[in-house]
């Protein structure tokens, strides 16, 4: 699973709890009385009725005599359940008892130990949002999808739905003439005749948990190829791109990307793809991707994009399909044996999807954006709600909480980290190990670490990654001389008035002087450590460590005088770590300024423009006071202004179309700093003007890459006028729809915003949509208020998103920065989260009166510094 934050808002209503009876039911993993054996379902799913309907038949082992079992259904409408003993089949009774789904199947009698069939018949109503069976109506279609991660398969058919449990799955659909349907497994034949319907039988499946089972139905248009053979793959493997009917021209590009992403994970694997077919399918309302085996889901806008699309867009598409096309292996055919373990999968398969994506495409610089994502994480590493990497979890309501950037971005840099430490070709010969040790079955993190050890022979190594993956928190590693030597001390990172208890950890602390590169495992709070060599010193070196680091001054200048020439993970490195150290009380603007200045001249556009991006962070926390804002901007324009005259500057389609994709990015990016955030009249004009020209339907005057800022300026200037029209022209055109609503949310204008959430009524405009515009306009500070308002009143009574997705409710708030803010989200979202993980919640609460005090305290210091005083 890949989760993409603020793609799509999360907003769940908790069911209210049912009666539970004594003893207490079990709240986590179920009782250890039944092994399920295998599955077949027949469901019967038409998209344009509200809902549908399943027969499912699961074979099991008793391990000892009963009277009732625990298994898995919610919201399941059960009309008839038997149980088979050989050829007698007698009544059961199955009642849900929890509002996670607990139920429980009473036989009316004890069954002897052995073999039995569980047989139901049962409906169910589809969902409007990506969790469980679920539906939409696109243009004048309606389709469904399936997403089951991570415990809403019991949303679709009874299941003993944990991870641990993997089974065949024979799986039929029955549904409408015409329409396609796709499982996991390859299709057996053509559909058979089932009065006005037809049935879609497809072959059993390898093993798999419930979590991973497919259920794709609709009018879907389709685009078929094959992934040519490879040396672990004698035969070509069957591809298929699955759309909605607006993405029937979009395919290709998917289809040629993954096909070459496929090779790229067999040769790393050193094993075939191991299911029979993939599809590659799009959903409308998806705000990540799953890796269902043989049967991945995207948001379409990850899966339909094209050469012409922005850069950024073709990156993530990389990233994001590499991602789920390793967890085929690593995942899906191992499987955590519980959720405690998940960090295995999307940890290593976020490293995976930078690693991969980066070699499917060496010019779109996929790989260093892993690093951008690790400090992403930091920043809620930072703060005391939290939880550690690998998190004993013994109830239902904490699991989606798993599923975090602590997961994904801390993780995937832990993994990282250790792979350089130990090297490419230890790492991956352990990964190869742990796949062959436990093919089509489950693993645990001990299970995955012994893997490693008995590739690597390098115990130390492990105890270093258990360090970092069993607590929560990350260091701050300190340098200092000590005569010719250099001496390192280790303290938990924290930001300027918070306090969090104390940590230590096994550092892999790896420092670099020139050509030489010097690792030492610091596993004490302070000692000496390698650094040969002579010159600049660079505390993290390639920038794969997860910490942070500090110098004395004279140091510091050092570095930001050789910030041009640093490889760009270790420049985006030596930018967090200082700015970092800002917010921790420590370093001051002045610094940050001359870091400024002197990454500007980074060749890469990452490297180059991430200290910008910081700086508009200053911003957007009320760290810069009106009086100091026309000083603000004219330094922006002053830091970025020549990097881009040096560029050139048009905004016309294919204007660069011979730049490099990373020139064409730099581009943008300096165009959104110098024409966002410094407000340059000449950029701006230039971008307002073509705007106005590709509205009038000249689609040439406007490039991709500008699109949405210009259109973003463009309705901040003229106001509600042109954001009606904007809006009716998305309404009308699919391919204009995302790009102008992003635009009316992205456009900082307070009547704008007004106008758009509380008079903007039309029905075309799906309630997920809505409220992601409302997201948008939590970016600016002329709009975040209103914006708030509206997701707060929105928050518990509107169920987009769900299931795993909602976990990730709370966190679209940490943009505010008042403890009155503060206060109003607590009081709003607290009492609609009592049955359910409270820490997305918490961690943004911590994150606003952290902004606060900050603020506060600092506020004045850097208005003042910036205007020079």
């Amino acid at each position: 699973m890949r989760v993409l934050l603020l793609v799509l808002c999360a907003f769940i209503l908790p069911a209210p709890a049912l009666a539970q009876s004594a003893p207490p039911l079990p709240t986590g993993k179920l009782p250890d009385l039944v092994r399920p054996l295998a599955y077949r379902l027949d469901m019967t799913i038409l998209p344009a009725q509200p809902r549908f309907a399943g027969h499912a038949e699961i074979d099991i082992e008793l391990k000892q005599p009963a009277a009732s079992i625990f298994l898995h259904g919610r919201g399941l409408n059960m009309r008839k359940a038997l149980v088979r003993i050989g050829k007698s089949e007698t009544p059961v009774t199955f009642t849900q008892k929890t509002q996670w789904g607990l139920a429980q199947l009473d036989f009316g009698r004890t069954l002897p130990a052995g073999k039995l069939t569980l047989k139901f018949d049962y409906d169910a109503a589809f969902g409007g949002s990506p969790s469980g069976l679920y539906r939409i109506k696109v243009a004048d279609d309606w389709y469904s999808w399936s997403q089951f991660e991570s415990i809403d398969a019991r949303a679709a058919f009874p299941s003993f739905d944990e991870p641990g449990y993997k089974t065949p799955f024979t799986v039929s659909v029955t549904t409408k003439r015409g329409f396609v349907a796709v499982s996991n497994a390859p299709e057996l034949g053509k559909p058979l005749a089932a009065g006005k319907l037809v049935k879609h039988r497809f072959a059993a499946t390898e093993p798999l948990p419930t979590y991973l089972v497919a259920f794709v139905v609709g009018p879907f248009v389709t685009l078929e190829g094959t992934v040519p053979a490879t040396p672990q793959r004698p035969r070509p493997l069957p591809l298929r791109i699955v759309g909605t009917k607006p993405y029937a021209g979009q395919m290709q590009y998917a289809l040629e990307g993954s096909k070459k992403i496929v090779a790229l994970l067999e040769s790393y694997f050193d094993q075939p793809f191991p299911y029979p077919k993939l599809d590659q399918i799009g959903s409308p309302v998806m705000p990540g991707a799953m890796e269902n085996a043989g049967a991945d889901i995207y948001g379409d806008g990850i899966l339909f994009v094209d050469e012409k699309a922005p850069t950024e867009d073709k990156r993530t598409f990389g990233m994001v399909v590499a991602h789920e096309l390793s967890h085929q292996w690593f995942g899906d055919v191992v499987t955590p044996a519980w959720w405690d373990d998940i960090w295995l999968n999307e940890s290593f398969a976020n490293w995976m999807g930078y690693r991969i994506g980066n070699e499917w495409r060496p010019d779109l610089n996929i790989g260093v954006s892993a690093i951008d994502e690790a400090f992403e994480a930091m920043q809620i590493d930072a703060l005391g709600a939290g939880r550690p990497i690998h998190q004993r979890i013994t109830k239902d309501a904490d699991i989606d909480a798993a599923f975090d950037q602590i997961t994904y971005g801390k993780g995937g840099q832990v993994v990282a980290m250790i792979a350089a430490y130990l090297g490419e070709e230890k790492f991956r010969d352990g990964v190869r190990l742990h796949m062959r040790r436990y093919h089509h079955g489950n693993a645990t993190t001990d299970q995955f670490f012994d893997s490693l050890a008995s590739a690597a022979h390098d115990p130390r190594v492990l105890e270093s990654l258990r360090s970092f993956v069993d607590q929560q928190g990350m260091p701050v590693v300190t340098l200092k001389h000590d005569g010719g030597g250099l001496i390192a001390s280790q303290s938990r990172y924290a930001s300027f008035g918070s306090n969090v208890p104390p940590e230590q950890w096994i550092v892999p602390v790896c420092v670099r002087r020139v050509a030489v590169r010097s690792c030492t495992l610091l596993d004490k709070p302070g000692g000496a450590i390698e650094a040969k060599g002579d010159g600049v010193i660079v505390p993290n070196a390639g920038g794969w460590g997860y910490y942070r680091f500090d110098m004395d001054p004279a140091d510091w200048s050092a570095l930001i005088a050789a910030a041009p020439t640093l490889p760009e993970g270790e420049a985006l490195a030596v930018t967090d770590s200082l700015w970092a150290s800002f917010y921790a009380g420590k370093a001051k603007l002045p610094q940050l300024a001359a870091l400024a200045r002197s990454m500007a001249a980074h060749p890469a556009s990452n490297a180059a423009l991430d200290n910008g991006k910081r700086w508009r962070e200053l911003q957007r926390r009320g760290l810069i006071s009106e009086a100091a804002l026309p000083a603000y901007r004219r330094l922006i324009v002053d830091i970025y202004g020549p990097k881009l005259e040096q560029l050139g500057f048009d905004p016309a389609a294919d204007a660069y179309a011979a730049d490099t994709l990373d020139r064409r990015k730099l581009r943008s990016d300096l165009v959104e700093l110098v024409a966002g955030a410094g407000g340059d009249a000449l950029t701006r004009g230039k971008l307002i003007t073509a705007a106005d020209a590709y509205l009038a339907g000249d689609a040439k005057a406007l490039d991709s890459e500008f699109a949405q800022l210009a259109l973003s300026l463009d309705v901040k200037d003229k106001g509600v006028p042109l954001a009606r029209t904007l809006a009716d022209k998305g309404l009308a055109d699919p391919a204009l729809r995302q790009l102008a609503f992003e635009a009316i949310g992205g456009s900082g204008n307070a009547e704008v915003a007004r106008w758009f959430l509380g008079e903007f009524k039309d029905p075309r405009l799906s309630q997920a949509e809505r409220l992601h515009v409302a997201t948008r306009f939590l970016g600016s500070p002329r709009t975040r208020d209103a914006g708030a308002d509206t997701l707060l009143g929105s928050f518990g009574t509107s169920k987009v998103g769900g299931g795993i997705f909602s976990a990730r409710a709370g966190q679209m708030f940490n943009v505010l920065c008042t403890n009155s803010a503060a206060d109003a989200v607590d009081a709003k979202l607290r009492p609609q989260l009592a049955n359910t993980s409270t820490l997305g919640l918490d961690r943004a609460l911590e994150a606003i009166r952290n902004c606060a005090r900050f603020k506060d305290a600092k506020a004045g210091e850097v208005s003042a510094a910036v205007m020079g005083r």
